[in-house]
C-alpha cells in the first residue's frame, strides 16, 4: 500500500512548487512486443482514488483507473520498438522509453522521479531514482497503471493479427502457451530476436535448414 507521506517528503525535498513527474516502464521481460513507458504529473487537488502499483491491482481495477488518470493528470506515453530493443538492448530501450515519455508531457516537468535504480541518460531535468517507486509513490503508481494498460491493449491487438501465441493474456511473456505458439507458428516480426529463447530458436532453425 502506498504511503502518501513519502510523496509529502519527496516534494518537501525536491520543491513543493515544481512540476514533478513520476516515470515507470513496462515490458522489459516479454519475448515479444515493444517496451512502454509513461510519465505522469498529478494534479495534487485531483488525484484518483485507489492508486497503487499496477502489479498489485487486478486488470479490472487498472482499467477502471486508466481514464480517471488521463482525465486528471498530464500524461506522456512512449514505446520503443522490437527493432530498437534488438539494436540497443532492453535496458537501454527501457531508459530511452522513459526519456521519450517525459518529452510527451503537454507541459515539461521540472523534476523526474524514476522507478528503479537507473536514470535515463541525457535528461534535460534533475531526477531521482526510487526503488520500488511504483509501490511507494503516487505519481509513479499512476504511470505504472497507464503504461501497463496501454501495453496490454497493444498486445491484445497484436494477438488478433498473430493468433496462437496467447499475447492477449500473457502480454508477450514466455508462458507455456507462447512457447507452444513459437513451436507451431514460428517467430514473428514482433519477437525480440536478441532475447535468448528467440535467438536460440532462430539459430536452431538456421542449422536444420543448412
Amino acid at each position: 500500500m502506498i504511503d502518501p507521506n513519502i510523496e509529502i517528503v519527496l516534494r518537501a525535498k525536491i520543491g513543493q512548487s515544481l512540476r514533478i513527474a513520476g516515470v515507470d516502464e513496462v515490458g522489459r521481460g516479454p519475448w515479444a512486443g515493444p517496451v512502454t513507458a509513461c510519465a505522469v504529473v498529478l494534479d495534487p487537488n485531483n488525484i484518483p482514488d485507489g492508486l497503487a502499483d499496477s502489479k498489485a491491482l487486478s486488470a479490472k481495477k487498472r482499467e477502471a483507473l486508466f481514464e480517471p488518470i488521463l482525465a486528471s493528470a498530464d500524461v506522456g506515453l512512449a514505446h520503443v520498438s522490437v527493432e530498437d530493443i534488438d539494436r540497443i538492448n532492453i535496458l537501454n530501450a527501457s531508459l530511452l522509453a522513459m526519456k521519450l515519455a517525459l518529452e510527451q508531457l503537454k507541459r515539461p516537468a521540472q523534476f523526474a522521479l524514476i522507478d528503479g535504480n537507473k536514470t535515463p541518460p541525457d535528461l534535460n531535468m534533475p531526477s531521482e531514482c526510487l526503488i520500488k517507486g511504483d509501490a511507494r509513490c503516487l505519481s509513479i503508481a499512476a504511470a505504472s497503471i497507464v503504461a501497463k494498460v496501454t501495453r496490454d491493449r497493444m498486445m491484445v491487438a497484436l494477438a488478433q493479427q498473430f493468433p496462437g501465441y496467447g499475447w492477449e493474456t500473457n502480454a508477450g511473456y514466455g508462458t507455456k502457451v507462447h512457447q507452444e505458439g513459437l513451436k507451431n507458428h514460428g517467430v514473428t516480426q514482433h519477437h525480440r530476436r536478441s532475447f535468448k529463447p528467440i535467438h536460440n530458436m532462430l539459430c536452431a532453425s538456421k542449422t536444420s535448414n543448412s
